[in-house]
Parts: C-alpha cells; structure tokens; sequence
C-alpha cells in the first residue's frame, strides 16, 4: 500500500478496547493493526459480538481504546473526529423535518451556514436518487429511501471519511441488493474513504477494495482479502470467478473457527 495514501487515511496500532475490570472484564478487540488508504473501500465482517462496531466507534473516537494507537488523517483520535460522516443501521431521521431539512441537519448541529450548504444537499439528494423526495417527510419513505436520506446526510459536510456500521442490515434482500449498488456508484462517483460494517461475506465481496476477517471475541484480523473484481460491480458480479474464490475463501475461514458449520452429509 501508498504510505503516503495510508498516513491520510485510517492508521490502527496495536488497538486492544476492554471493556469493564477485574475478573468481569471482557476484552473486545485485541491487537489489532490496520491501515486503510485515501479513498480506499474496506469491509471488516464477522460474527456477532468480534468487536466490529467497537472499532468504527474508536476510529470516529466515539469511545476511546484501551492500549494502541488510531490516527485518521494524519492525525491521533483524541476525540470525535469531525472529518467522519457515519451511517448507522437505523437512519434516525427526524419526523417533523423534510428530507432536505434532514440531510441539512447535520450542518445545523455543526453550527455552519445551513443555507450555504443547501446547493449541496440538493446535489446529493440527486446522487442518491431522492431529488423529487426533497420536501417529503421521512414516514412517506421506504426503508431504503430513508437510509439514502441518511448517506445524504453523513457527505452534507463534504467529509472524505464515509464510515457505515452496518446500514442495510434491517432491509430486506432485494432492497439490500440495490442499495448495493447504489452505495458502489455513489463510491465512484465521490471517491470517499469507506469502512463499511457487515455480516454479509457476499456484501463485503462486492462493495470492497479489500475484506479484512476477524475472528470471534476477542476480535482479532484473522486475514486481509485482497479482491480483484473489476469495477463498476453490478449484479453479474456474482457470476465471476474472482467472487466466488473470495466468498469461498472467507467462508472456509468462519467454518475452521466454528462460526460456520458444514452441511451434514
């Protein structure tokens, strides 16, 4: 990887996050080292509890690691790191406002000029496919609609960090499958730095430069995927070699430590 592209990028040291002490303590992520590159698409997937989400909380400095060291963008996570739009697996879109007046959120609650920032949120409510939604209020949108709303939102700011915990994990298949989609071609057209969040081994294939594998609590990098599938991905995808040797790969992982158990024969 470009040192240069890494150090402006996501940077984790040695990153260990225990939470409570003594004999009740229960160590959620340990020793992990990380290095995500400007404008790079990384994936983390693996099972429930493997510490996932704590990371992405540390990276934006949501909560703080116990041992290591995470810089983003050249600089340590002191704090909340501004420079980071976060997309949740709930939008939290706020009923009484309108769409545009959701995405603008954010810059109202940064204290910025809320209609400096309109042309903006205009833009990206276009990007996203919500143009002719902008005046309507969340409860007229669909699941997928509203968490488009919510990527919206989190590039308001113009941020060139774009961190997802998990944002199609309450969708159903078909509208998952698009957002997929959806989420590649707004990548392209942006080229933001993304950690995305998943359970999914067929979701982290496709959307990813690279899949980084953890395993069960404590989290652990079991292994980084390099994957080759030419871009733009769409549904063909799925048909390729290259898909199917990372899937595999992945999968085989999960089945060696027991997340996984093979059909019985």
């Amino acid at each position: 990887m470009d040192e240069t592209r890494a150090a402006t990028g996501i940077v984790l040291d040695g990153v260990r996050k225990v939470f409570g002490t003594g004999e009740g303590a229960v160590v959620a992520v340990d020793g992990v080292d990380l290095a995500i590159a400007e404008g790079e698409f990384v994936s983390i997937v693996g099972p429930s509890g493997c510490g996932k989400s704590t990371l992405l909380r540390m990276i934006v400095g949501l909560a703080a690691a116990t041992e290591g060291r995470i810089s983003v963008l050249g600089r340590p996570v002191k704090g909340p790191v501004t420079e980071c739009g976060v997309v949740f697996q709930q939008p939290i879109l706020l009923d009484w406002r309108t769409v545009i007046d959701n995405v603008l959120f954010n810059i109202d609650m940064r204290g910025l000029d809320v209609e400096a920032h309109r042309p903006q949120a205009i833009e990206l409510l276009e990007l996203v496919g919500l143009a002719d939604f902008a005046t309507k209020r969340p409860y007229e949108l669909s699941g997928g609609m509203k968490q488009r709303a919510a990527i919206a939102r989190a590039l308001v700011h113009r941020p060139p960090l774009l961190m997802m915990d998990e944002p199609f994990g309450a969708l159903d298949a078909l509208t998952r499958e698009q957002m997929r989609l959806d989420l590649e071609r707004i990548w392209l057209a942006t080229k933001k730095t993304v950690l995305f969040i998943t359970h999914s081994i067929d979701e982290a294939v496709l959307l990813s430069d690279r899949v980084v594998v953890m395993t069960p609590r404590p989290g652990r990098l079991e292994t980084i995927l390099d994957i080759e599938l030419e871009r733009p991905r769409g549904i063909a995808a799925r048909r390729r070699p290259e898909f199917t040797e990372a899937v595999d790969a992945i999968t085989e992982i999960f089945l060696a430590r027991g997340v996984l158990h093979r059909d019985p024969t």
